[in-house]
């Protein structure tokens, strides 16, 4: 007999989408600001903020009666960085890429159908442009974003096409049509693009990383601007792209498997890209 999902606490959802709030916010935030965003009852959300705080998800300031992340959630977060994404096994092979390019270079990773980034290297001559390590992001409109989706398992690609805002950001955005049918290019010649689909001048040649199984576990991006590139330029890139993900990919399986770990004195081998 099949088993009935397990239905999700009423207090808990309500516990992370505070902790959701918090961490979102460009600063730390008042009763009356979770209040009106959040839309519970004051006694409860005085529990759910007492009890937060008392655990460390969430520090108080007395004196500013406002809150921001607590210790215990920064110490959580961390653990997670290290061991859940793609960013510590990748460090030395974006540093290579980077130093041999020069440009900006963007680590990504899926998250609820959104980019989630990873990890930034920035260009040589720093560009102002919307990503940011900790930042999300549409997938629909960006380089890494498209070729996250473009390698996504097929039985997930609706549910994360269904997810999709399709806002258009710039005249160069793609519909949801449009983005199929990019998507079935991007599998079939390996890299994607962001034409400014996004930001107006910023354009980025794009690979995902690959499991064995062939799906995406993330992607990784050498971005530029119109002013300094074209797309022809970037696209000479792709072969070192391609190498630095598959680098990526295979230290991400050696992690999860350790018998196929380097062996001692080959941990610092240089990356091929």
């Amino acid at each position: 007999m099949a088993q009935t999902p397990p239905k999700a606490d009423g207090a808990l959802v309500k516990a992370l989408a505070l902790l959701d709030a918090v961490a979102a916010a460009p600063g730390p935030l008042r009763f009356v600001d979770l209040l009106h965003a959040q839309g519970l009852p004051k006694a409860t959300l005085h529990r759910l903020l007492r009890t937060l705080v008392a655990q460390r998800m969430l520090a108080h300031d007395p004196d500013t009666q406002r809150y921001s992340p607590g210790l215990r959630l920064v110490r959580l977060g961390h653990a997670a960085w290290r061991k859940a994404s793609l960013a510590e096994v990748a460090r030395p092979i974006l540093d290579a890429l980077s130093a041999q390019t020069g440009e900006t270079i963007h680590l990504a990773q899926l998250d609820a159908g959104q980019v989630l980034y990873i990890d930034k290297r920035d260009a040589r001559r720093p560009l102002e442009m919307f990503s940011d390590a900790g930042k999300v992001g549409p997938a629909y409109c960006t380089g890494v974003g498209k070729a996250m989706l473009a390698f996504a398992d097929p039985a997930r690609l609706e549910e994360l096409l269904s997810q999709q805002s399709h806002h258009r950001y710039t005249a160069h955005t793609l519909d949801a049509v449009a983005l199929r049918a990019e998507l079935a290019a991007i599998r079939a010649r390996g890299v994607a693009f962001d034409r400014q689909e996004h930001e107006p001048g910023i354009i980025c040649v794009a690979a995902p990383v690959l499991a064995a199984r062939g799906v995406a576990l993330g992607a990784i991006s050498v971005t530029s601007s119109t002013a300094r590139r074209d797309l022809d330029d970037l696209a000479t890139l792709a072969p070192r792209l391609r190498a630095a993900a598959a680098a990526i990919a295979a230290a991400a399986e050696a992690r999860q498997s350790p018998a196929a770990a380097p062996a001692p004195g080959k941990e610092n081998a240089p990356c091929p890209v």
